[in-house]
């Protein structure tokens, strides 16, 4: 019998770890970076593990927050990206105290995705809540048309509460009512619009709500009204 060197067994292995390495941070189909951010806050180290992706892609507008990595301050944020100044987050992210890892995710293209958990500082779970896209699972949408999926709202839920933005629509899709809930109250500026089918937004009326949850003391007040031509009517003289 001929001495064998090797046989096919090695071969059919240094294949299948060739594969996994051109399959390394792919998530969803799409190609990632690996990124981290380092910091030290009372003697603690806090650490990001995050992945990223370069591939074009304007995430979704109704989505309060999307992450993205800015490389020019190496940190995460969640407001005002705008495609070529960062990164959208892709792929599993993890963040550690010291050595315990305290929350742990799924990122799409900068939106929640899938399972999210949190752990105090002896890694025991303290938390978990599940996304889809950017949208809490228990987010409810209401249809004008089930069939053609004309929307008539997007109500975030989640814990039971409404948590995030809200959106109304008319029948022909324009925005009609946008606004921001948090623990289940209403926040921020409420802003209406003039059904222009589509042709421009016009502005109708915007509604102040108490800028925080739970402020008894603060009475919604109507801030500003427009004309179906976009004439500023009214505007009140209270301060915000």
């Amino acid at each position: 019998m001929p001495l064998l060197l090797f046989d096919d067994r090695d071969e059919k292995e240094e294949k299948k770890e060739r594969k996994k390495k051109e399959r390394k941070n792919i998530y969803f189909g799409i190609k990632t970076r690996r990124g981290f951010i380092r910091q030290t806050l009372r003697n603690q180290e806090i650490f990001e593990f995050f992945n990223y992706t370069d591939a074009t892609r304007q995430p979704d507008p109704y989505i309060r927050d999307v992450y993205w990595y800015d490389p020019s301050e190496k940190a995460i944020k969640r407001e005002d990206y705008q495609s070529g100044e960062g990164y959208l987050l892709h792929g599993p992210y993890e963040r550690r105290i010291n050595d315990v890892v305290v929350e742990s995710g799924m990122y799409y293209y900068g939106m929640k995705h899938k399972t999210w958990m949190l752990f105090d500082n002896r890694n025991v779970l303290q938390d978990k809540s599940h996304f889809q896209e950017g949208w809490p699972e228990e987010s409810r949408i209401t249809y004008y048309n089930r069939t053609s999926k004309s929307i008539e709202k997007i109500i975030p839920v989640q814990y039971g509460l409404e948590e995030g933005n809200f959106y109304h629509f008319y029948e022909d899709s324009q925005v009609a009512v946008t606004g921001e809930y948090r623990y289940g109250q209403k926040v921020g500026l409420w802003t209406e619009y003039w059904d222009t089918n589509n042709t421009r937004a016009i502005r109708k009326r915007e509604i102040q709500y108490q800028e925080e949850p739970y402020m008894d003391e603060f009475k919604p007040y109507i801030r500003a009204e427009w004309d179906k031509e976009g004439n500023l009517v009214y505007r009140s003289d209270r301060a915000n």
